[in-house]
């Protein structure tokens, strides 16, 4: 089974900046995908950013400039450096992993962390 565990999230002031932690624990297949997720109330899950082993990361059109994802591969840890924060930005924020092996496609999430953007 696979585990992946958030931390990072809290409350931070627009324009501030927050760092996301996501550890992965189990029986990990890589490469594999590592990607945030966020989810706003009322609104539906959508992908922030997302970083393939030895890829290139990818970003919504909303962050682009702002985050960065990165990932430790000894670590099984990625991460998410948010700066310039807006309020809009505020939402829980999901951790996914996920690999292709076989034919089977598993993915994994974590259990969210909250981000509020105060203006």
């Amino acid at each position: 089974q696979v585990h992946l565990v958030e931390s990072g999230g809290g409350l931070v002031q627009a324009g501030g900046s927050q760092r996301l932690s996501c550890v992965a624990s189990g029986s990990i297949f890589s490469p594999n995908t590592m990607s945030w997720y966020r989810q706003a109330p009322g609104k539906q899950r959508e992908l922030v950013a997302s970083l393939i082993t030895g890829g290139r990361a990818n970003y919504a059109d909303s962050v682009k400039g702002r985050f960065t994802i990165s990932r430790d591969n000894a670590k099984n840890t990625v991460y998410l450096q948010m700066n310039s924060l807006k309020p809009e930005d505020t939402a829980v924020y999901y951790c996914n992993l996920r690999w292709v092996l076989f034919g089977l496609r598993p993915e994994y999430w974590g259990q969210g962390t909250q981000v509020t953007v105060s203006s």
